[in-house]
């Protein structure tokens, strides 16, 4: 099975680099590293480049221009530029368990999509970390975001078996992904006239359930850490929750504006 990591980017080079580094350190890496780049400048060119250089993987910089908050577009065209069988989705925020891809590829099942959990890491503990970056904090560690810290433990097999039980608490959330090619394209991906912050994820999780997939919620495996940083502007959440909804009700499994826009094969 082919893997392909999408890590989604805007702006903030040091913590790209920090994600990179751990990126690196995979026991299995992606086959593909894709670096979905909602418009950033130079520096974050730079960053890809040096990344690149001494990666064991494929990398691609995939851009578009700036023009406010498209997730959803730019994840399109990464996923659309890869032929992998499998893409794992991660924010630019997300710092990876070194077992992160592995777990991922281990616990892939037909007919499903897998939804990770994100380790909140407070102000205090992402200033640590963008400075000592290849020291991944665990469970004990000062300045992890309430219960979840139990989730830095690593236990592929118990994820194994909760990952359906997982579903009831945990949200589905783009930062940390896992689906067949094949499903995204059936959905053509994200929804890209969902603009602005918030439910793009779960409008297009919406339409795989809709067709027939199930999800699996994965804790105790494929473990990331959230760097902290101010919250992005809200001003499209109702908007694109109302979307969300109607998908929900509609049944529909297809959007219109998507991957095939892209290419996608």
């Amino acid at each position: 099975m082919r893997c392909c990591l999408v890590v989604t980017t805007y702006e903030r080079p040091d913590a790209l680099a920090c994600v990179l580094g751990s990126v690196a350190r995979q026991a299995r890496s992606p086959d593909e590293v894709i670096i979905a780049d909602d418009g950033s400048g130079p520096a974050t060119a730079e960053v890809v480049r040096e990344f690149a250089a001494r990666s064991r993987s494929v990398v691609r910089h995939v851009t578009q221009p700036h023009e406010g908050f498209r997730a959803g577009r730019i994840r399109n065209a990464a996923i659309a530029s890869s032929d992998c069988d499998y893409v794992l989705l991660v924010d630019g925020d997300m710092l990876l368990d070194p077992r992160f891809v592995a777990d991922h590829v281990a616990l892939a099942r037909a007919g499903h999509y897998s939804q990770g959990v994100r380790i909140l890491l407070d102000d205090d503990a992402t200033r640590r970390q963008l400075a000592l970056p290849a020291e991944l904090p665990g469970p004990l560690a000062p300045g992890l975001g309430g219960l979840r810290r139990g989730y830095a433990l690593h236990a592929p097999q118990v994820a194994a078996r909760l990952r359906r039980v997982a579903n009831s608490f945990v949200a589905i959330k783009s930062c940390n992904q896992g689906f067949w090619r094949k499903d995204l394209v059936a959905a053509n991906g994200f929804d890209e006239s969902i603009r602005g912050w918030g439910s793009e994820d779960k409008e297009l999780c919406a339409r795989l359930e809709n067709a027939g997939l199930r999800r699996q919620s994965l804790v105790f495996a494929a473990i990331a850490y959230h760097l902290a940083h101010a919250p992005a502007a809200r001003d499209s959440a109702d908007a694109n929750r109302a979307r969300w909804r109607l998908t929900l009700r509609s049944g529909r499994t297809r959007c219109e504006a998507g991957i095939d826009g892209h290419h996608a094969g």
